[in-house]
């Protein structure tokens, strides 16, 4: 029997950057490093994209978001 299984990684990196597109810049960096050494998530566990959004501290976490 083929079972799909659609999963989600969650998570928040806080760092000290000058930008939010820097803040961006290194997480995506990282990440892809860690999809690279780990073939398994793309050839087994399916891993298709990597999605992020930076913001100031505040904003997105208390619901002001504009």
């Amino acid at each position: 029997m083929k079972v799909k299984v659609h999963w989600i990684i969650d998570g928040v990196a806080e760092l000290d950057v000058d930008s939010t597109d820097e803040a961006e810049s290194i997480v995506e960096a990282q990440l892809k490093q860690v999809i690279a050494a780990a073939p398994v998530l793309t050839e087994t566990l399916g891993v298709q994209a990597i999605q992020g959004n930076s913001y100031l501290p505040g904003s997105e976490e208390d619901g002001d978001a504009q």
